[in-house]
């Protein structure tokens, strides 16, 4: 008798036993998935699933950063993040000046970084709720420690959605302009950063006014990110 309650002691307990779930799934689980996506390119993200059950087949090519042009770099830095290479992960000036904007009732603004899109769209539904966006916070965190910056652009300009079941450099390039990533100028680089925001109503081989203006506001923005080394992170 002594002996089995000797055993029952030394039974995890109920409590140790979620606990131990609990590291589980927030901490190892998440931490070998960036691992292994930090040498392995994924096979497809959340929203490419979704794509391809509601709209159909979706074209996408994994690219090598080496085989996208410098200018498509330079481009989503001076549009979407110019602290990319400075902060490790969240722009808290940018979030600062989005939740004044915000609360002061003008355009609803968002101030994700590079590092976050690329958690959200590696891992994550595109659904706006906090619970997301806290998890996003917390993968945005792991991206960060875990991978060197020209990994986190190497990913991101391969998995975001650039047009119609359209995803990463390669098919934008291939679909907006016939040629490969590698061979982007200036001019359209800057009209592929534009659309980033969204790429199902702009489009970067018909430009209409706006996406004419503002690709040419962040054409000029390229040369100053090429000049202070705003992208010293990606190509040291």
């Amino acid at each position: 008798m002594a002996r089995i309650s000797a055993r029952k002691r030394n039974r995890p307990s109920w409590f140790r036993r979620l606990f131990l779930a609990f590291l589980g799934f927030t901490i190892v689980v998440p931490v070998l998935l960036i691992v292994l996506a930090r040498f392995i390119p994924p096979v497809l993200t959340p929203l490419m699933m979704e794509t391809w059950i509601t709209d159909g087949s979706i074209t996408r090519q994994w690219m090598p950063l080496s085989a996208i042009s410098p200018n498509l770099v330079r481009a989503v830095i001076a549009s979407e993040d110019d602290k990319f290479c400075s902060h490790y992960g969240f722009d808290f000036e940018a979030i600062d000046k989005a939740l004044a904007n915000n609360a002061d009732g003008g355009r609803l603004k968002g101030a994700s970084t590079i590092s976050q899109q690329t958690a959200k769209n590696l891992f994550l539904s595109q659904n706006r709720t906090w619970v997301r966006k806290g998890i996003e916070a917390y993968l945005t965190t792991l991206i960060e420690a875990l991978w060197p910056k020209r990994r986190i652009m190497e990913a991101y300009l391969n998995i975001v959605e650039w047009g119609p079941r359209r995803f990463g450099a390669e098919a934008a390039a291939e679909a907006n302009f016939r040629k490969p990533a590698a061979k982007l100028s200036v001019a359209e680089a800057a009209r592929l950063a534009t659309i980033l925001p969204n790429p199902r109503e702009y489009r970067a081989d018909k430009p209409g006014p706006y996406v004419v203006r503002q690709s040419a506001v962040i054409a000029a923005r390229m040369g100053q990110v090429s000049r202070d080394r705003l992208d010293a992170c990606v190509y040291r």
